[in-house]
């Protein structure tokens, strides 16, 4: 198995080589895409929040836009700042900066607006597009490569299908020292008691099940009952009726390895422990996907069994679906149809294979399907109400 990836100063690999330009708050969004927007190979973050946030929440916000610049996947960035933001540019971009790649910063309110700024950014950001496009791919080991693992837009067939063969090619990416990691905190309800009894180290247990009872709460505390929004009503219509079914067919992702960890949502996996993490997150893929792009994951496996188009700014997704129909249907998103288990009587062995394949290619380059249709999709969990 032959991995091709961009050396990063701190000796992770990217299987991409982006610029990218991450606006410290919403007020700085705007003015980011138009820096963005005149270089090519660069990418502006939709960022929504980084003002007035309060305790866990705007530390959150800022540890995932940390995360996302620190992703190998990403060669050199901009950090763009209006100036009175609750996250400050240059504390960002020291922050990122501890990898060793170029990262520069720039505050809006200090070129005296928008159009300086946009003019000044767009040189920046050509400098340092200059200084990656030299870069070229090398051989590297599976043990550097991380694997987020997702699905939505489920039906009974992700259980099925779909999910056991992400799963196995989880357990192979682990085997050979990879790392994977599986979120959705919402998603694991009713199957907790068996993912827990996978965690190799007790703290980490406790770390996982503390995640699960939390989500259960914050809903109480709101006065809401968690199963009136899952599962969702695709989902339902799909035929998954309670949020255990769909926790028993999710979990299959994660295969059948020991769990090495637990993390927070947008935690960086441990570079010196490799395996399979959970990481806290909400059952919205969007949201989801962000926090483990921002945790170091470089590649994305996404199972749906109804059809979802959603990709990621940074960390190309491959998806992939168990039912026949939807893959006739969806052609237009979906990288592999699995479902021949079902229709074809292929074996879940076989079509691993065929996803650990295309894992392999879409890593030495090739695009998926929301490659190149252009998602870009990102959203960042919120702990609590913006004050």
């Amino acid at each position: 198995m032959k991995l091709l990836g961009y050396r990063r100063e701190n000796d992770t690999f990217g299987i991409r080589n982006y610029i990218l330009v991450i606006p410290t708050s919403v007020c700085a969004s705007n003015t980011a895409e138009k820096i963005a927007s005149q270089v090519e190979g660069a990418i502006s973050l939709p960022n929504q929040h980084g003002c007035c946030q309060i305790g866990s929440d705007i530390t959150q916000t800022e540890r995932t836009l940390a995360g996302f610049g620190k992703n190998p996947n990403v060669g050199a960035v901009l950090v763009v700042g209006l100036g009175c933001d609750g996250i400050q540019a240059r504390d960002l971009a020291d922050d990122i900066r501890v990898t060793g790649k170029p990262v520069e910063s720039i505050v809006i309110q200090e070129e005296h607006g928008t159009l300086n700024t946009i003019d000044l950014g767009g040189k920046m950001l050509k400098e340092l597009a200059q200084n990656i496009s030299t870069q070229e791919r090398e051989e590297f080991d599976i043990s550097k490569l991380t694997v987020a693992l997702e699905c939505g837009g489920s039906d009974p067939t992700s259980g099925i299908a779909a999910n056991p063969t992400i799963g196995l090619v989880s357990d192979k990416i682990c085997e050979l020292g990879g790392t994977t990691i599986l979120s959705e905190t919402t998603e694991v309800i009713g199957a907790e008691h068996l993912l827990a009894e996978r965690f190799e180290n007790p703290r980490e247990r406790d770390k996982f099940l503390m995640f699960v009872d939390n989500v259960e709460q914050r809903a109480l505390d709101l006065g809401e009952d968690l199963r009136s929004g899952q599962p969702t009503p695709g989902n339902k219509k799909g035929g998954l009726t309670t949020i255990e079914e769909k926790s028993l067919g999710c979990m299959h992702k994660a295969g059948s390895a020991r769990f090495v960890g637990a993390l927070e949502y947008a935690e960086s996996v441990k570079q010196d422990k490799r395996g399979l993490y959970f990481m806290d997150s909400p059952g919205q893929d969007i949201d989801s996907n962000t926090g483990m792009v921002a945790s170091g994951a470089q590649l994305i496996l996404f199972s749906t069994g109804r059809g979802t188009p959603t990709g990621n700014p940074i960390a190309p997704v491959i998806k992939i679906t168990g039912n026949p129909e939807t893959y006739e249907i969806m052609k237009d998103n979906l990288d592999l149809n699995v479902g021949k288990i079902i229709s074809e009587g292929a074996t879940l062995e076989e079509m691993s294979k065929e996803l650990m394949n295309e894992v392999v290619k879409v890593v030495n380059g090739k695009m998926t399907k929301s490659e190149t249709l252009g998602h870009k999709e990102f959203g960042i969990f919120k702990v609590t109400g913006t004050f």
